[in-house]
């Protein structure tokens, strides 16, 4: 399906939300229009198969050291394997163009079992034209037969939407055409997402399905979505944390589903919440370095407009009945420990006395809800501090215990990745949890305010394939 310039200008510019009156759909109605793996399953032996895969690990010295994300490939390679397709795997490694993928090739030819051929370089970044590399690999790749091709990173085209706005799409849209294009004709008709952590505007992800006859989610990346992902959007609390304010967007689109009833807030998020809250209730509170003018270029500086916009997330929530938990205590810069912030500090982790408010909360919640059925529904996102440095992991080691204490009594927790996932790891278990998904930033996108972007161009690609996406 050769891609014109103009069609693929009018992808990008969807895919950036240039397209005002572009219905906003919810991740129910995303999964409804995309096809699964299953309805790939008569392409006949042989049949090269594009593989947006979750490559981006770090492989440890034995399988099951660093290749979690490798390894929730497997069941999508093995699929495509037993049916003798040539499956020709892409994606990136980290945010370094130089890193290589060559490790992780080989530890998926560990992982299947299997001789793994890996394209050290793929692509004319002049041309933009696929090498003959690639061509003879497949050629001489046996049926079943795995490629690996080399960090698409290592090229400046797989990141050209990164910071683009829809102004920036007439520039780029004759470049990524001739990529997806080339593609197409080159090295498959045919794709498979199976990267489920890569939330990015990478062109492997978001730009090449428009070429494609078919498309299709893979075996893990459905699972997460339909299973996992699909019970988080009906959570009762959530506890969320971190560095960056704009979570406040993601909070606000989990509050505005209409089932959260208790909010536990730490991090930056949380001292906007606690300012906002002070002015609400006519006084106010002093959050330090965050609003200090003199810091708005780093990222803990949080702008008076995410004040205004916590203040009204603040008073809808309570006009609806929601619990706001938030600290009363702070961790400061230099290890001690205040009720307030005040001018020239900062805030590195939450107190002991906001850890016992916490725990009461947690408390009432499990008293409220142990008895739910279906079982109640948490959902935990981040850290409450900087909690690599032991001076400022208190907080959330304590908190990590209260996951647990939920799960106990039968509430189903989930934890959505990233730091929350190594704090779990690092203080916990991961059965003191219902489940811990392996990429934050694509659950924040499926539970928050943007929709996750491969999700869009899988559905725009599946437009095309008839009416029956899962069949």
């Amino acid at each position: 399906m050769k891609v014109t310039t103009e069609a693929m200008a009018a992808w990008c510019r969807k895919l950036l939300g240039g397209e005002p009156n572009e219905p906003r759909l919810t991740l129910e109605q995303y999964l409804a229009e995309i096809p699964r793996l299953d309805c790939l399953g008569k392409l006949p032996e042989g049949t090269p198969v594009l593989v947006r895969g979750d490559v981006d690990a770090k492989p440890g010295p034995a399988v099951g050291d660093g290749d979690i994300r490798l390894r929730s490939m497997k069941e999508t390679l093995e699929f495509g394997r037993q049916r003798g397709w040539k499956q020709i795997v892409f994606g990136h490694i980290g945010r370094d163009p130089q890193k290589s993928l060559g490790k992780v090739a080989a530890r998926i030819g560990e992982i299947l079992g299997c001789r793994v051929e890996f394209v050290a370089d793929w692509l004319d970044p002049e041309s933009t034209t696929i090498k003959d590399e690639v061509a003879e690999a497949i050629a001489r790749c046996p049926a079943g037969g795995v490629i690996v091709l080399e960090n698409t990173r290592k090229y400046d085209i797989e990141r050209a939407l990164w910071k683009s706005k829809p102004d920036d799409v007439a520039r780029l849209a004759a470049a990524l055409a001739r990529l997806a294009n080339q593609f197409a004709e080159k090295v498959a008709k045919a794709y498979v997402h199976e990267a489920f952590s890569a939330g990015s505007l990478d062109a492997s992800s978001v730009v090449v399905p428009a070429a494609m006859d078919k498309v299709a989610l893979g075996k893990y990346e459905a699972e997460q979505f339909e299973d996992h992902l699909k019970e988080c959007l009906g959570a009762r609390m959530v506890v969320f944390s971190g560095l960056k304010i704009d979570k406040l967007d993601d909070l606000q689109a989990m509050i505005d589903r209409g089932t959260i009833r208790t909010v536990i807030a730490a991090g930056s998020l949380a001292v906007a919440l606690k300012k906002a809250a002070a002015r609400l209730d006519g006084t106010d509170f002093n959050i330090g370095l965050s609003e200090d003018p003199e810091h708005q270029d780093k990222p803990y500086y949080i702008p008076q407009e995410r004040i205004e916009q916590a203040e009204r997330m603040i008073s809808d929530g309570r006009a609806k009945g929601i619990e706001f938990v938030m600290p009363v205590d702070f961790v400061l810069q230099n290890g001690r420990v205040s009720e307030t912030i005040g001018p020239g500090n900062q805030q590195f982790d939450v107190g002991p006395a906001s850890s016992e408010l916490y725990e009461k909360a947690v408390s009432d919640f499990i008293a409220a809800h142990q008895s739910d059925r279906p079982a109640a529904v948490v959902f935990h996102n981040g850290v409450f501090g900087m909690f690599e440095d032991p001076r400022f992991e208190e907080g959330t080691r304590r908190f990590i215990a209260q996951l647990k204490r939920m799960t106990d009594v039968g509430i189903k927790v989930y934890v959505g990745g990233g730091e929350g996932g190594k704090a779990l790891e690092k203080y916990g278990r991961a059965d003191w949890v219902a489940y811990c998904f392996t990429a934050g930033g694509t659950v924040l996108g499926a539970l928050g305010s943007e929709p996750v972007p491969y999700l869009v161009a899988m559905r725009m690609a599946a437009e095309g394939m008839g009416p029956s996406p899962h069949g």
